[in-house]
């Protein structure tokens, strides 16, 4: 029956939670390793609908990739990708409104989207690892690498029909101690779901639409036939320990955000480090059709659990080297993230610098360089540090020649700091920061106030400059006469 109202969702809530119920009772022993997946096109835009999979059916790579592909043969190829972090079929029957409380649905704009469309897709259960390939999936499915995005960038993105995109919007999930707290994370990726496509509508140009999660957001109850039998206190028990255990990761994750989300980058020449980097942000940018196709590095390079390759690297008193090595970079087979640093006496300040004399990008053989020994400078015992370096806002980094590949890219690196010689320990040295100590609102305001202190200064001239008269008319008297001679 729920599989009936699927296609044609005229309680989609009702549906989804019917559906995904049926599911959870039949699987509850696998629930942990599922996360749903729901696909539906722009309104207007008709397609052969796709039948979904029976109850109890866990949808894998292989198939996930059978029902993509047939959606992006025949349905429009600009697709709209909504990554959650983590989401399991609970949200829906838990927040979706479907015990008779349609009011506290918190997925409004979802369930509007679905009713527009002609052929919505709901998956209930996909396998996680199939849900985490999806991406790239659609990257090979589209011949096109992913843009991830926010609702302000898409305002200014052209989208053409005839030309396929694949735009990620990354949603966020938490889970604490207060159950309000995920169902006003839901309700908000809800809203941030209608601001996009509200701003799709305004361009008018058709899409296909997918929304799922990296990961599962629950674990299931460990349910035995002992656990049923016995009766419901064991039940109760396991599910009072799922609990704790979610509030006790809650904590542990709040307690890291506060020491910090990560260490940095390091590069050892035996058991000393001599090579340190940091950063929020990595990112490079290449200009491809007349748009910038962007891909963030920081994932692969900084967080929990990763490292970064770092062939190639070398150190030395004088030279420094830092290379990062990645794999599928805009559709580049192997890229490389290189900085060149050297070190040098300087007779005028009586002391050593370093230099970041170049950042290059090499990528399947090509190589580009910016130069960066202008102004990514500090002394050799210190680190470098500075907010934004990049090469186009701002611009500290240069492109070496006028026909340097590197025109076309754009690098990007956020709250940056590197130290490549004299590095003690783990640690970075004293850090010189790159803004200096007259920024652009201290020198306005000091124009401004010389500006008026010229003003007050030219008024007390003119009015020391007012002489009382020395002769005064009597109007009872004789007119005065004064000579012009005088």
């Amino acid at each position: 029956m729920a599989t009936k109202e699927t296609p044609q969702l005229r309680s989609i809530s009702a549906c989804l939670a019917v559906f995904l119920g049926l599911l959870n009772i039949f699987n509850t022993g696998n629930c942990d390793e599922q996360v749903p997946l729901i696909m539906w096109t722009s309104e207007g835009v008709s397609v052969p609908s796709q039948s979904p999979p029976t109850a109890g059916h866990i949808v894998g790579q292989q198939q996930l990739a059978s029902y993509l592909e047939k959606a992006l043969s025949v349905g429009p190829r600009n697709v709209v990708l909504f990554l959650q972090d983590k989401m399991s079929i609970e949200d829906f029957t838990m927040y979706g409104g479907a015990f008779g409380n349609k009011q506290d649905s918190v997925f409004p704009n979802l369930e509007g989207a679905l009713r527009s469309s002609s052929s919505p897709l709901v998956l209930p259960a996909v396998s996680w690892p199939a849900s985490n390939a999806v991406i790239g999936q659609l990257q090979d499915q589209l011949d096109t690498s992913p843009l991830y995005m926010d609702p302000e960038t898409l305002s200014q993105l052209r989208l053409n029909a005839s030309s396929p995109a694949l735009l990620v919007f990354r949603l966020p999930y938490g889970f604490g101690a207060d159950l309000m707290s995920a169902k006003d994370i839901l309700s908000g990726n809800d809203e941030m779901i209608g601001q996009v496509l509200s701003t799709m509508k305004t361009q008018s140009v058709p899409y296909t639409a997918i929304y799922t999660a990296l990961q599962p957001s629950r674990e299931a109850a460990s349910l035995s036939m002992e656990a049923g039998v016995g009766g419901g206190r064991s039940l109760l028990q396991a599910r009072g320990g799922w609990r704790e255990r979610e509030r006790e990761r809650e904590r542990q994750r709040k307690i890291k955000e506060k020491e910090g989300i990560y260490g940095p980058v390091e590069f050892k020449e035996g058991d000393d480090t001599c090579i340190m980097l940091w950063a929020t942000g990595l990112s490079v940018s290449i200009l491809r059709s007349g748009r910038w196709e962007e891909h963030d590095l920081t994932p692969s390079t900084f967080g929990e659990g990763v490292s970064p390759k770092l062939g190639g690297s070398t150190c030395d008193k004088s030279k420094a080297r830092l290379v990062l090595n990645y794999e599928k970079v805009l559709g580049h087979s192997s890229f490389k993230l290189i900085f060149a640093m050297s070190q040098r006496h300087y007779k005028v300040s009586a002391r050593r610098w370093f230099t970041l004399d170049a950042v290059e990008l090499e990528y399947d053989g090509t190589k580009a360089t910016f130069n960066g020994s202008r102004h990514v400078y500090a002394p050799a015992e210190y680190s470098y540090r500075c907010g934004s370096v990049t090469n186009f806002r701002w611009p500290v980094l240069i492109p070496r020649t006028s026909k340097d590949p590197a025109n076309q890219w754009r690098v990007s690196f956020a709250d940056f700091q590197i130290q490549g010689f004299n590095v003690t320990g783990s640690d970075f040295s004293y850090a010189s920061d790159c803004a200096g100590f007259f920024s652009p609102g201290i020198w306005m305001g000091l124009i401004t106030s010389l500006l008026m202190l010229l003003v007050l200064t030219y008024g007390l001239h003119m009015i020391m400059q007012l002489h009382t008269m020395d002769r005064f008319d009597d109007p009872k008297g004789p007119a005065i006469s004064v000579p012009l001679t005088e």
